[in-house]
């Protein structure tokens, strides 16, 4: 496996294009994502009980298993706008399907950006119609994006069966973070033959410990959605289940989906570092995963670490909350590369050496159970002055 420069269009046989169409100030707020010939598809939808006309549509077309397309906006969620946000989403769908001459049922919608406005279609469909078959595919990350302050684009290569496979993914999330599935909008693209049936299966199951296990402020949005295609074009037989060619795709797609995460987690509203949490030692892997997440999440954790502050006293109190049954004794806590917590005891460490290792982009806490072989991460970010800011001012 290789990680290379691309784009999400990398992959053979897949294009996109974005530009601006004013839902935005001057940024880009329109993109398409199209495949030359129909993708077996698969979805991942967020679990807010509120949820946007987007995502109620995508949904029910992805049932069949097959798109050729995604249009996506940003600036405007188009979430509780009723009737009219569910019949402008169609209109979405429908714009696109003639501009590229194919079935409108072959097209996703995803919106992001301020809840509760209607979208003003004039300036979509205008937008829609700007773009271009064979665009400029960095353009769709520019698009898509919200508060964000970096474009995420991650490609991989690997072979398969002799046949050089490529994966790529582009997503946008800063704020509302805390996925089961939510809070993000994250397009994947490969060139494997596989069925829509066992991607939905692998996008299933390699979300619970990718796109579940971030957190920036506990929101989960009403938005947001992965969506995966897979067209075929690198040729070479349909993978299938317990095949070494299925084994390969699936690490293939859980090392493209957690750089991902990891970007976006890292670029949460006004964060300055990554937090990442790993524990071992538990019962099982979902335990694992609980805890990692519950001590990432901890806002008294994450403005510790953006204080650099060593306050293990905030993570082991996580750990306690996190639903999962722990022996305080039997914890380990480590902070960067020293151990700050053990057998039910604080412990001695280097202040100067702590104070060093808080001040890196990226800060990692262990935890270590003795309970069994259970292992899990997650991903999240500091907590600062700047995300009250952003998130105050956001509506204006």
């Amino acid at each position: 496996m290789q990680k290379i420069n691309g784009t999400i269009a990398t992959p053979k046989g897949f294009a996109a294009d974005g530009n601006h169409c004013g839902l935005k100030y001057k940024n880009h707020d329109i993109a398409w994502l199209y495949s030359m010939t129909p993708a077996q598809a698969a979805g991942v939808f967020t679990t807010n009980q509120v949820k946007a006309a987007s995502v109620t549509y995508t949904k029910e077309i992805l049932l069949a298993g097959k798109l050729q397309a995604v249009v996506v906006n940003s600036g405007n969620a188009n979430a509780c706008t009723g009737d009219e946000g569910l019949k402008n989403t169609k209109a979405m769908a429908a714009v696109t399907a003639k501009k590229l001459q194919i079935a409108p049922d072959l097209v996703a919608v995803a919106s992001t950006g301020i809840i509760g406005k209607p979208l003003p279609m004039e300036k979509v469909t205008a937008g829609i119609e700007s773009l271009q078959k064979q665009g400029i595919a960095d353009n769709f990350a520019k698009a898509i994006l919200t508060t964000d302050t970096f474009t995420k684009n991650v490609v991989y290569q690997t072979e398969i069966d002799g046949h050089c496979i490529t994966m790529a993914a582009c997503g946008k999330g800063s704020g509302m973070i805390h996925p089961n599935m939510a809070t993000m909008l994250g397009f994947i693209t490969c060139d494997a033959n596989i069925s829509s049936l066992t991607l939905q299966q692998l996008l299933s199951e390699l979300t619970e410990v990718t796109f579940n296990q971030i957190t920036v402020d506990g929101d989960t949005s009403t938005n947001d959605m992965v969506l995966l295609l897979a067209n075929g074009a690198a040729g070479g037989h349909e993978i299938k289940t317990k095949t070494l060619a299925y084994q390969k795709l699936k690490e293939l797609l859980k090392t493209v989906m957690e750089d991902l995460a990891k970007m976006i987690a890292k670029d949460g509203e006004g964060a300055t570092k990554l937090i990442e949490v790993t524990t071992s030692g538990a019962c099982d892997d979902l335990i694992a995963r609980m805890i990692s997440k519950s001590v990432v999440g901890s806002p008294l954790v994450k403005t510790a670490i953006f204080g650099k502050d060593p306050n293990w006293g905030r993570i082991l109190c996580a750990i306690g909350y996190s639903g999962s049954p722990i022996n305080p004794e039997e914890v380990t806590i480590t902070l960067g590369d020293q151990i700050v917590y053990a057998n039910g005891l604080p412990t001695v460490f280097d202040m100067q050496k702590m104070t060093a290792a808080l001040t890196e982009d990226v800060i990692k806490i262990f935890v270590t159970l003795q309970q069994g072989n259970g292992q899990g991460k997650a991903w999240g970010c500091d907590l600062t002055y700047d995300y009250v800011k952003i998130n105050a001012l956001y509506h204006t």
